[in-house]
């Protein structure tokens, strides 16, 4: 497997397709310039390709493992991730404050998707740390900032996010971990987390856990959950890690990819914690992490896409059946279909970045629900492309993409995750039609009159691309209007459809963008999802008002195949 990571191409997106040159007229991102953000992008460009890369094999065949109650990591990921910590690039968006960039989201995303792409197991330790950083910087005592920050910003300690138990997954008020007060300002910590991703390793001095638990106080559901720091080792006066803390790793899971990714049973067992923020008040910081890690998460679905699919176009251009493959009708399309979706979701997930930058320089209300509206269409549509594209990786290679030596496999099984974890997708679709359209869908219409607007300032230069989005945004609106009159269960019926037919039509606008903004291969690209993908979205829509009434018909014994009931 060879990979090289993107770099022109996100580089074009940034300059031509999102606003980020708005940043740089900011006081808060005015080093931001479009000449910083290359070199910072042709920086991270090369640790990816030359780094990380060639450590992606490494974790499939040499997972991690649980060795006398420590985890040990695949060969070279160590290393890896001291480069990657060395680099400064965990903390390229952290406050400055504490050791900090400073840098916008948008750079640090567009860092993780090429991250992603060459060794998603190891770029899920960054990614959660900096989703810890997120929610420190947010709503930790000062005394926790000062001393986790700046080793959590360093990569000298990683962090973790400890929801999930045995009884509580997507239902996190039905946790059980208790936390009692120890009188002196400290809590103990008793009760099994699951799913922890790099819950221990040995890449770096300490791990630091932030973990949902229920004072005796608390209210049953998510009301009464508080959010504790509980780290491995305690630190000493001087911020040093000290002592054990009572917590355990139980187990590793076996699972279908990302194997370099130690994912623990973790045993709490009396730990010592400190809380973070507010009594009662933990899914509001455990909410700031997850945001993060989700809009981070969809890009993981987009670099993986982006290294399957470059690996199937090599395969494509040497494989030789009657010529090249990459000739044959079927396979072009396969393959120009898959890179047009790469481009629309990677657009997708900067352009949320970006709401999110101008909402932190502006404090502009409608950046934040600009932002809040696009993070799980971009966690979802990304990793749904995801993992299409790595199917279709597997399906170009014929045969050989099924056997292992070629790699093509890997990257189906690693992305395979990616629409689960961070919230299913079908929760992100819900969170969308739920909780994003509570504004009378405000945020929703702004962004349909930017998808017209953009059709029509097309419309002389592009005529047939600007009149097919114009009409698909149309469509949308209607589908937008319906799902605004109808009660939940009915939105929640058509969620998943409604998210992706949204997706499709912004991809077919940032593609309109780019088609006048590049040259041939741009407006080629446009075309090719005009034609191929933006058409879906009217089958999406269709199904997103649908209702309820076909669902409710089918038995739950016709549902295990018997019709006889």
């Amino acid at each position: 497997m060879s990979y090289k990571a993107p770099v022109a191409q996100i580089d074009f997106i940034l300059n031509h397709v999102v606003p980020f040159s708005d940043l740089a007229r900011t006081d808060r991102f005015a080093e931001a310039t479009p000449e910083t953000a290359s070199a910072i992008l042709a920086e991270a460009g090369k640790l990816a390709t030359n780094v990380l890369a060639p450590l992606n094999r490494n974790g499939d065949e040499s997972p991690a493992v649980l060795e006398n109650g420590r985890v040990r990591t695949s060969p070279g990921f160590a290393q890896g991730f001291r480069a990657i910590a060395e680099g400064g690039w965990i903390g390229l968006s952290a406050d400055p404050e504490h050791g900090g960039m400073g840098l916008p989201q948008a750079l640090n995303m567009a860092v993780a998707e090429m991250m992603s792409g060459a060794c998603l197991a190891l770029q899920l330790n960054p990614l959660l740390t900096q989703g810890q950083i997120e929610a420190l910087e947010h709503h930790a005592s000062d005394d926790l900032k000062a001393l986790y920050l700046p080793k959590l910003v360093s990569g000298e300690w990683s962090g973790t996010m400890n929801l999930t138990e045995p009884g509580a997954g997507s239902d996190v008020g039905a946790l059980v971990t208790r936390a009692e007060p120890n009188g002196d300002g400290t809590y103990r910590i008793t009760g099994q987390k699951i799913f922890i991703t790099w819950g221990d390793s040995d890449v770096t001095e300490n791990v630091c856990h932030a973990v949902l638990a229920r004072l005796p106080d608390g209210a049953k559901g998510t009301r009464g959950i508080s959010l504790f720091m509980v780290p491995k080792l305690i630190p000493d006066a001087d911020g040093r890690p000290g002592v054990a803390n009572s917590l355990k790793v139980v187990s590793l899971e076996e699972k279908m990819g990302i194997h370099g990714s130690p994912t623990c049973v973790l045993s709490f067992e009396g730990a010592t914690g400190w809380l973070i923020g507010e009594q009662h008040k933990g899914m509001a910081a455990m909410f700031t992490m997850m945001n993060c890690a989700r809009l981070g998460v969809g890009m993981q679905g987009v670099g993986v896409a982006e290294a399957a699919l470059q690996q199937a176009v090599a395969y494509a251009r040497d494989r030789n059946q009657m010529g090249p493959i990459i000739q044959h009708p079927d396979v072009r399309r396969m393959l120009a279909t898959a890179r047009a979706e790469v481009f629309a979701a990677r657009a997708i997930g900067l352009a949320c970045a970006t709401a999110i930058d101008l909402e932190r320089a502006t404090n502009d209300p409608v950046h934040a629900a600009r932002a809040a509206f696009l993070t799980p269409i971009a966690k979802t549509y990304g990793t749904d492309v995801g993992c299409r594209v790595a199917d279709i990786g597997v399906q170009v290679h014929g045969g050989m993409g099924y056997i292992e030596e070629t790699g093509a496999a890997q990257y189906l099984r690693d992305v395979r995750i990616t629409p689960i974890y961070e919230g299913t997708n079908g929760i992100q679709a819900m969170d969308l039609v739920g909780r994003k359209l509570s504004d009378g869908g405000d945020a929703a219409l702004r962004l349909l009159d930017e998808i017209a607007d953009g059709a029509k300032v097309a419309q002389a230069d592009h005529p047939q691309l600007a009149n097919q989005l114009w009409q698909a945004s149309e469509t949308l609106r209607e589908a937008t209007q319906t799902l605004l009159e109808r009660d939940l269960p009915l939105r929640f019926a058509g969620a998943v459809p409604y998210l992706t037919g949204f997706a499709r039509v912004l991809g077919g606008l940032y593609h309109l963008r780019a088609a006048q903004a590049g040259g041939e291969s741009h407006l080629a690209l446009a075309r090719v999802f005009n034609a191929r993908v933006l058409p879906r979205h009217a089958a999406d829509l269709v199904e997103a008002v649908a209702g309820l009434d076909d669902l409710t018909g089918v038995s739950d014994a016709a549902l295990a195949g018997d019709f006889a009931a």
